[in-house]
């Protein structure tokens, strides 16, 4: 993907709205393998971030994260994005098991300034390339989700927002009896992401989510 960079390696808006929905599209994929979610054989292996990286050659799901990751985008643009949270449930029960949370912050200062700033894309690139390896490493230390699992994307976004047609509100989906695992942040020097990968935790707030998102009963 060619990313909208100065001469000098700087980064403009639009470029990092590119680079973190990006770096969300290989985080989602690598959460769903790890945590199997879609069986193993539906993964291909792939180099990004100097690292062998596992994503979806599942059709319906490829057009569905791409759909999530293109509206993403123009939201970090608008820097209109707070979070975004992976939500993994029972099919059966529809018991939330595990919430994946990435806090996103934005300097909206650059929507008014397009200067670009003085960060280069490998020192974002290593960055990113630390927060991948950490959720790839959780599997050693994450329970094993024993049971046959869903999943959710939820976008927590500014109040004024407009949600397109396919996309609906969704309140919280709670997990109670919290345990959370800290992870790496990143920074673009635009938008500052920190994940934190969650097995047990208590949520609260209002969140929109894709309408093909809803987990299955």
């Amino acid at each position: 993907m060619a990313l909208q960079l100065s001469r000098e390696q700087g980064i403009t808006l639009r470029g990092s709205a590119e680079i973190v929905a990006e770096f969300f599209s290989f985080g989602i994929n690598s959460i769903l393998y790890q945590r199997g979610i879609y069986p193993s054989e539906t993964f291909t292996r792939v180099q990004k971030y100097g690292l062998t990286l596992l994503v979806t050659t599942d059709p319906e799901l490829m057009k569905y994260l791409n759909n999530v990751v293109e509206q993403l985008k123009d939201w970090l643009y608008k820097c209109s994005v707070q979070k975004l949270v992976v939500v993994i449930s029972n099919i059966e029960s529809g018991e939330v098991l595990e919430r994946w949370q990435f806090d996103i912050e934005c300097d909206k200062t650059a929507k008014d300034d397009n200067t670009p700033r003085e960060k280069s894309q490998k020192a974002i690139q290593d960055e990113i390339r630390s927060v991948i390896r950490q959720i790839t490493a959780t599997v050693t230390f994450l329970p094993l989700l024993e049971v046959s699992c869903s999943f959710d994307l939820l976008i927590y976004t500014d109040k004024d927002l407009v949600v397109p047609e396919k996309w609906e509100e969704s309140g919280p989906q709670f997990i109670t009896n919290s345990e959370e695992v800290r992870l790496r942040s990143f920074t673009t020097t635009i938008h500052k992401d920190w994940t934190t990968g969650v097995r047990r935790e208590i949520a609260a707030g209002k969140e929109v989510m894709p309408r093909a998102a809803a987990a299955k009963s």
